[in-house]
């Protein structure tokens, strides 16, 4: 059998080579012609898994090495007996540090106290609870808001989007992106959001760009509705923004979920799923990262550590500095590690 296999996934080189044919190609030249005669396609989110690339070939299972799948079409996969695996969770601690640095970074150059603060989660998945559990050992109080749990039956103390936008000094996004239904996370945060914010917050952005409208965003910062925002997912992504990248307070190349330890266990869980689908016993089974670094700390002490492990303004600064680099430097990012904090 034939797998293709996105050359920028990290770790996988190598995993299949002797149980089957692997060809590692970048997400460009992935199409319908390249994967005409491939029966598995392992991805990211620059491959669009939709009826223009998949009719008419025989693949029988895609896995994403990501926590999202919007770039997948999921009914037209249904319907044509497809199976998908999605990484979820994969990356929610990478996103929770990631918004625990540009947080850090926040409180020190705007001189905070963060224990006075007030943070607003939009979206309780993976990602949302591994930023709550981060927030809380670093101090800063927490509202959770996330509708469908909440109309579910989730037992947690949910609070409403207007109450989020009226208390928290600080709102981070965490969401799917969706279009339709009661719960459409299309443009979430937008001009009439933005008019309820009270305490001028900073925004994050670490979910996907659409869930807050940039030109509203930007309007508001303006305004003085919010003090700031921080930027990792973009509208228009690899063409992004400029207006929101020159004003923004971080803005960075959708790499919030790249550490290694992230990718690391994207990979693996990919691997796994495609081996236990096709009944493979992998050349490369495990993928191996030294281990994290551990701390017994809390409050302040702990967000200096974020900070101090990953320099988050660096890569805001090498993406203002070269803003037509996007894909690039998404595709060739430092290596980052997480730390473990008990």
């Amino acid at each position: 059998m034939k797998l293709v296999i996105d050359r920028h996934i990290p770790f996988i080189q190598g995993a299949f080579d002797d149980v089957c044919r692997a060809e590692y190609l970048s997400a460009s030249d992935i199409n319908s012609q390249t994967i005409e005669a491939s029966q598995c396609l392992v991805v990211r989110t620059r491959t669009k898994c939709n009826a223009e690339l998949l009719a008419n070939t025989g693949i029988k299972m895609i896995a994403t090495a990501t926590a999202g799948y919007e770039h997948i079409d999921m009914d037209f996969c249904d319907k044509n007996g497809i199976k998908t695996f999605i990484a979820r969770g994969c990356n929610a601690s990478s996103v929770a540090q990631y918004v625990g640095a540009a947080i850090a970074a926040w409180v020190e150059t705007k001189r905070l106290n963060q224990s006075e603060l007030t943070l607003g989660i939009v979206g309780y998945g993976f990602v949302g609870k591994a930023v709550e559990l981060l927030a809380k050992a670093t101090g800063i109080s927490v509202l959770i808001n996330d509708p469908p749990l909440e109309y579910n039956g989730y037992n947690h103390p949910f609070v409403s989007l207007t109450e989020i936008a009226n208390r928290c000094n600080i709102i981070t996004f965490h969401t799917p992106l969706t279009n339709e239904g009661v719960f459409a996370t299309h443009h979430l945060a937008e001009e009439s959001f933005f008019r309820q914010c009270k305490r001028s917050p900073l925004i994050i952005n670490a979910a996907r760009g659409g869930v807050v409208c940039e030109k509203s965003m930007i309007t508001a910062y303006r305004i003085g509705q919010i003090s700031g925002f921080v930027v990792d997912c973009w509208e228009a992504e690899p063409d992004i923004c400029s207006e929101t990248l020159n004003n923004a307070f971080i803005s960075t190349p959708h790499i919030a979920g790249y550490s290694a330890d992230g990718k690391a266990n994207a990979t693996k869980m990919c691997i796994e799923a495609v081996a236990n689908f096709f009944g493979l016993t992998p050349t490369k089974p495990q993928v191996e990262l030294s281990p994290k670094i551990r701390y017994k700390v809390r409050n302040e002490e702990l967000s200096h550590i974020l900070l101090q492990n990953y320099d988050i303004i660096y890569d805001s600064d090498m993406l203002k500095a070269a803003p037509n680099s996007f894909e690039q430097l998404r595709n060739n990012y430092r290596q980052r590690r997480e730390i473990d904090f008990l």
